[in-house]
């Protein structure tokens, strides 16, 4: 499932493809926000979003072997919720 289909699936329950649309890029947008600027975006039930350092390390190019620096840096982490774990393993509906 792709965006557009998010916003196909959620304008069936709302009734209107705009609405859907505003919606979904409302969340993400707050959610990368919230997350690019330090803070934890928590949704009980679902999981949670937060930004993780990437420490320096050493990585080597598979084509020529070369070995190259990586900086750190920072990278966009989920966690999945207990209820979305136990859905995508069947133990719940």
């Amino acid at each position: 499932m792709n965006k557009r289909d998010l916003i196909d699936a959620i304008s069936d329950r709302l009734g209107d493809k705009k609405t859907a649309t505003e919606a979904v890029n409302a969340v993400l947008e707050t959610i990368q926000k919230t997350v690019a600027e330090g803070d934890k975006v928590a949704i009980t039930g679902f999981g949670v979003f937060e930004k993780a350092e990437r420490a320096a390390r050493t990585a080597r190019n598979p084509a020529t072997g070369e070995t190259i620096n990586v900086p750190a840096s920072f990278v966009p982490k989920f966690r999945a919720g207990a209820d979305f774990k136990d859905l995508v393993n069947g133990k719940k509906k």
